[in-house]
């Protein structure tokens, strides 16, 4: 072969190799976006349509507290890791999370004062039945009727009546919100009706012993704490995400008749009617068995958790992501 047509055939099988080398940088390249496109997929937009309803919700709550001068926290120091079941965990707060409460208020604002009343209406342990006495019925009943007279039920309700998932009905959505929350149901197998929706979010259980589920409720633990029955142990966040005296959200860490829980969350401040009426929209409006929404609620940004036990709330919690406006300034960076 002559020394042209040798490197005729080169150039030509250079070119061959090239060409084929390029479609493979560009099927990875195309590979990467669809990855990274499916990585942005994978995280949840903010939900505005519920971030403003909520906040209309939040700026009616005229039963909320306000921070440094109905209460004062304490948040002290950053705990540690904890794995489930454990019950050792290092102390970082050596004193209560809440320095003071204005019990004044707490018992003259009629939902509180209800909704105190029904905190000693539990068995702590799952797999243990509920008995409800006619009494208790009757507390359940005058708690759900002042949370109906509230604006934050009221508003809650014209949505939800909007939406297609509630009567116009008061007597209705008051059964509703019965079912919802204070239908007994069983949480652990082979048992009598142990749980309900309102006791595992607002009151706590534990399970075996071992293990803290639901309790999210800020009420309950400033009145477990002062009774001695509960120790804050430090709270959880990010590092470069400490949290403040005025935070509306907490993520936190800490014990319950010795039991620990490693990372629990619970609004801090809010009405029980604000709460019940955020968790029983996001409960209505989706089907699914678990739920997460992303909503701006003031000056913070969290994920609202509901997961549903057949027609009942199963469990629902905030969970923070960032506060005092923190997200957006980092946005607009």
């Amino acid at each position: 072969m002559h020394v042209s047509s040798l490197l005729l055939c080169e150039l030509q099988e250079w070119k061959l190799l090239r060409s084929t080398m390029a479609s493979r940088f560009c099927g990875v390249l195309v590979l990467l976006a669809v990855f990274l496109s499916g990585l942005n997929a994978s995280r949840p937009a903010v939900n505005q349509e519920l971030s403003n309803i909520f906040n209309e919700l939040w700026r009616l709550d005229v039963n909320r507290m306000k921070p440094g001068i109905d209460y004062t926290l304490s948040v002290q120091g950053r705990a540690g890791y904890v794995s489930q079941g454990s019950n050792v965990a290092r102390d970082q707060a050596s004193q209560p999370l809440f320095s003071n409460v204005n019990e004044n208020k707490l018992k003259t604002t009629t939902t509180i004062s209800r909704f105190m009343k029904l905190l000693d209406n539990y068995e702590r342990s799952t797999g243990v039945t509920e008995r409800v006495t006619t009494e208790e019925l009757l507390e359940i009943s005058l708690f759900l009727d002042a949370v109906l007279q509230t604006e934050v039920m009221k508003r809650a309700h014209r949505y939800l009546v909007s939406k297609g998932q509630s009567s116009s009905n008061l007597r209705q959505f008051k059964n509703q919100l019965q079912l919802i929350w204070f239908n007994l149901y069983h949480r652990q197998r082979n048992t009598g009706l142990d749980s309900s929706g309102f006791e595992h979010v607002f009151v706590g259980e534990t399970k075996s012993g071992t293990e803290i589920v639901g309790f999210h409720n800020w009420i309950q633990f400033y009145l477990q704490e002062k009774k001695r029955h509960l120790d804050y142990k430090g709270y959880k966040a990010r590092d470069h995400d400490l949290p403040d005296q005025d935070d509306h959200v907490l993520n936190l860490q800490f014990s319950w008749h010795s039991v620990v829980k490693p990372v629990g969350s619970a609004f801090i401040g809010t009405s029980p009617e604000f709460e019940m009426a955020l968790f029983t929209i996001v409960f209505l409006i989706n089907t699914e068995r678990s739920t997460t929404v992303l909503v701006n609620i003031d000056q913070c940004q969290m994920e609202l958790v509901v997961i549903r036990h057949g027609r009942s709330l199963g469990t629902a919690y905030p969970r923070l992501l960032s506060s005092n406006s923190r997200h957006v300034r980092q946005h607009s960076q």
